[in-house]
């Protein structure tokens, strides 16, 4: 897809797979140019999706809003071994996962070739 406006910023978003479709449905109804990566990671180890969003001045808090309201946040409970029990009895805990990590970096030099 040819952007339609120049790119100044490219937004860096890593977000959970359930939130894939969304985010990037939400960033192209911007009209922004959306990328994305299958990723791995964080302290879970779940799969992520990094997208990559090219911006022209002026759109970033647009994006990061739009991000916001379609990249929520959960929890999830892991089962750990309680220590100093006779047996070993899993213990759900809690642990809040999502959302999205945001990075924007300036874009000096852009060209499709």
């Amino acid at each position: 897809m040819s952007p339609r406006f120049p790119i100044h910023f490219l937004i860096m978003a890593v977000v959970q797979e359930q939130d894939l479709e969304n985010a990037t449905s939400a960033a192209e109804s911007l009209g922004a140019p959306v990328v994305y990566l299958a990723s791995t990671g964080g302290f879970l180890g779940r799969r992520n999706a990094t997208l990559l969003i090219g911006l022209p001045d002026g759109m970033e808090a647009s994006l990061i809003e739009t991000l916001q309201k379609t990249c929520r946040q959960r929890v999830e409970y892991l089962t750990m071994p309680v220590e100093g029990a006779p047996m070993p009895l899993p213990t759900p805990v809690p642990v809040t996962v999502g959302g999205a990590t945001i990075f924007a970096l300036p874009v000096e030099r852009f060209e499709e070739i």
